[in-house]
Parts: structure tokens; C-alpha cells; sequence
């Protein structure tokens, strides 16, 4: 996924879906999403039609239904990456859970990325614009600790031994 334009099913919630190619980043434009089709066209799909982008691996899954092959919404157990566990509650009642990176990329006004509970189906990365979640909820932060700070070293009168056996001097 390192090219320019990503392969990408944008699914409305009107059920129906557009496929095409949606750049990597800045892909937001005048409140509406810009997609070039697979005939060439450049679309703006308005951000309130839309339920979420599937960055996908093929565009040939398979099924008319659910071309981005999104099965699996929740997770049997705990996720196996780092980042925020998050479950949501979409505008239509879908639920959906994901991880979130855990940075500043959470802020952003137009909407949010999520790594789904099946990365190996065709959908490798979720973006829910902020206008298709009701409610969002942190069910955990999973990855590393906070680092410690480092303990201050002893002071040389203390970092020594005391002797048990002291030496008589005469």
C-alpha cells in the first residue's frame, strides 16, 4: 500500500457501494470524499452519505453484497496489535469494533482510521468519517507500558557494601 491512491469500497448508507481509488492522505474535499472510479471519473461522495472507506486488497472479492468482504465487526478476544480498542455504534445501529492508533491522528475533524478484528479478509484498514458514528467507546489501551524513569543512581558513600568482616588495623 504504498502508492499514491489506494484501493478503496466506499460503502453509503443508502447500502449501495462506489469502488475506485482514494488518495493515501488528504482525501477530504469541501466536506465531500474524492474518489477517481474505476472508469476514470472523479466522484465526491458528500461525507454524510458515507458509512466508512474500505481500504481493501482486491477489487474482485467476489460478492455483490459485501465486495469488501466485511464479516467480521467484532473481536473473539482481546486484539493482537497496539493502539486503542474502540467499539462503535454507527448511525444506522451497525456495530463495529477496531484499533486506533494511539496519536493525534484521533483529533482530526473529518474522521478516524481503524485496523479491523480480520486483516486477512480483503478489508485491510477501515475510515469512519465522524458524521456515521453515534457513539464511540474505548474498551481498552492495549500496547506497551509507559517507560519507567530511570532511578537516580546511589550516592558513592552508599553505593558501597558494608563490610561484614572488617580487616583489625594496628
Amino acid at each position: 500500500m504504498s502508492s499514491s491512491r489506494k484501493k478503496a469500497i466506499i460503502r453509503k448508507f443508502t447500502r449501495d457501494w462506489v469502488s475506485g481509488y482514494v488518495a493515501s492522505a488528504n482525501f477530504i474535499h469541501q466536506g465531500a470524499l474524492e474518489v477517481l472510479d474505476l472508469s476514470g471519473k472523479v466522484l465526491a461522495v458528500p461525507l454524510q452519505d458515507v458509512k466508512w472507506v474500505c481500504f481493501v486488497r482486491d477489487f474482485n472479492s467476489g460478492e455483490m453484497d459485501n465486495p469488501e468482504k466485511f464479516v467480521r465487526k467484532n473481536y473473539a478476544g482481546r486484539p493482537r496489535g497496539d493502539g486503542l480498542w474502540l467499539r462503535l455504534q454507527l448511525r444506522d445501529g451497525d456495530s463495529l469494533e477496531g484499533l486506533a492508533e494511539n496519536n493525534i491522528s484521533l483529533l482530526d475533524a473529518d474522521g478516524f482510521f481503524l485496523t479491523p478484528p480480520d486483516t486477512r479478509s480483503n478489508t485491510q484498514r477501515v475510515w469512519l468519517p465522524r458524521t456515521s458514528v453515534a457513539e464511540l467507546e474505548v474498551v481498552a489501551v492495549i500496547g506497551a507500558t509507559a517507560k519507567k524513569k530511570p532511578s537516580m543512581p546511589a550516592k558513592p558513600e552508599e553505593a558501597q557494601q558494608e563490610t561484614l568482616f572488617p580487616l583489625a588495623r594496628n
